[in-house]
């Protein structure tokens, strides 16, 4: 069954219409981020950076992180075009990742799917249609590449809309209406628009079909039937989140990157379109012969690491199952498992410094050493809480202090409750060290979220 679906094949514009699309939209992104000032005020001025679990030593450079982002801006612009495509794409992933990494703070689930998508390009075809390098080297020229090509990246697609529904399948999101009912309420100066969001039929009704929607989404797509309807949806529903929440450019990626699910004469139309605007023609890429799918070693060795990525893509999401605690409450396997916009948090998280010997005591003020945004992030994450804890074990052992020991008072609400202690203030979150066991310091959740 693998062998004949290996020998499958479709056409070589699809891939190459996805390539164009995604590096046009990453140009823009990083424009976008760019123009705000956001690389200066994230990754520039803050004198503290929450990092990654494993990936402490990917921070900021000071003035040169300006460099990474041109390198990922170029690297993107070479995608778009297919110049040079192989070094583009692996230029752009390890960029890219890189600055996702920098800093936690900024976490976002769709920098996370830029992140799995580029990876997954590098080690497909897209520049054997419709690029600069295709124009110029007919050997790597392709009219037709292997129909596992395209189809990866629908799984892709599927695993985030899917796994988003399943994640909204629980007591808060279904029978609470939250956060949306917390989010709604005049949410937008549109009169009309305004109304309806603050009435609460609204706020149900957004949280149900927010959750069909997702869930039912990918096979309205697969469906050739369905899918006009299915990408109509999609529009709108991107369209009407974009306006009602401060996402960025995440719904476009959505609405475009949906198009890969179209026949491939749609594709053609829209890349002749491009190539006319430069006045070009896409006929000199309709004489490529068809790759043949190899099983050598390498091909061999690419689709095992393809396909282990995405078992691993399917299983990741789920690990909060191995911690004991509620998962809204703890974090503990929360981000990677898009999980989107599933919980409204708000904490106050106040730092004690003693130092027992000398008998010295410091009530720390966070704006010294924290952004705005950074202090409103670390006041409700745990992970965030224990790695400011062991900055300011250093920071107050450089001020004299010995062996210093850090306490917290550390409230928090969620979605809509009454908050509640957080952290257990006898701890010494300097003895406490980051993994990935379940964190003991945690306080118990005094409530129950019912699902997924």
């Amino acid at each position: 069954m693998f062998q004949n679906y290996f020998k499958q094949y479709t056409s070589a514009a699809t891939l190459a219409f996805f390539r164009l699309a995604f590096g046009l939209m990453m140009l823009l992104s990083l424009i976008r981020f760019a123009s705000y000032g956001w690389i200066n005020k994230f990754y520039i001025q803050p004198q503290f950076h929450f990092t990654y679990y494993g990936f402490e030593w990917v921070k900021p450079i000071g003035i040169y992180t300006y460099l990474i982002f041109i390198i990922c801006t170029l690297a993107a612009i070479f995608v778009a075009i297919g110049y040079q495509y192989k070094w583009a794409i692996w230029s752009f992933f390890f960029s890219f990742t890189y600055i996702e990494l920098m800093d936690k703070t900024t976490y976002l689930n769709h920098y996370y799917f830029i992140t799995i998508i580029s990876l997954v390009l590098c080690f497909l075809p897209a520049n054997s249609y419709f690029s600069i390098d295709a124009y110029k080297d007919e050997k790597i020229r392709f009219q037709s590449i292997p129909r596992w090509t395209t189809d990866i990246l629908k799984i892709l697609l599927a695993i985030v809309y899917i796994y988003a529904g399943l994640a909204k399948l629980n007591s808060d999101w279904l029978l609470e209406a939250m956060p949306l009912k917390i989010w709604l309420p005049d949410n937008t100066t549109i009169p009309g628009l305004s109304y309806l969001m603050n009435q609460t039929w609204v706020h149900y009704a957004f949280s149900w079909i927010g959750a069909i929607y997702d869930l039912g989404i990918v096979f309205l797509m697969l469906n050739k039937r369905t899918r006009k309807l299915g990408f109509f949806l999609i529009v709108v529903f991107h369209i009407l989140t974009r306006i009602l929440f401060p996402i960025g450019v995440f719904p476009y990626v959505m609405i475009i990157s949906s198009l890969i699910f179209f026949e491939a004469s749609l594709h053609k139309k829209i890349l002749n379109f491009v190539a006319k605007l430069f006045s070009t023609n896409i006929l000199v890429f309709e004489n490529g012969k068809e790759k043949v799918q190899s099983f050598a070693l390498r091909q061999r060795l690419k689709l095992s690491f393809l396909a282990l990525f995405i078992a691993f893509q399917l299983l990741f999401p789920f690990r909060y199952l191995c911690y004991p605690d509620e998962l809204f409450w703890t974090e503990e396997g929360f981000r990677f498992s898009w999980r989107v916009m599933l919980m409204e948090r708000a904490g106050y998280t106040e730092f004690i410094v003693t130092d027992k010997k000398n008998s010295k005591t410091v009530q720390v003020e966070n704006s010294h050493f924290l952004t705005p945004f950074q202090e409103k992030q670390m006041s409700f994450q745990p992970d965030f809480i224990l790695e400011y804890a062991h900055f300011l074990e250093e920071y107050y052992q450089k001020q004299g202090f010995e062996n210093p020991e850090v306490h917290v008072t550390s409230y928090v609400a969620l979605n809509g409750r009454l908050s509640q202690k957080y952290i257990d203030p006898t701890i010494n979150l300097a003895k406490e060290n980051e993994s990935f066991t379940h964190k003991t310091w945690i306080l118990p959740f005094n409530d129950t979220i019912k699902g997924f």
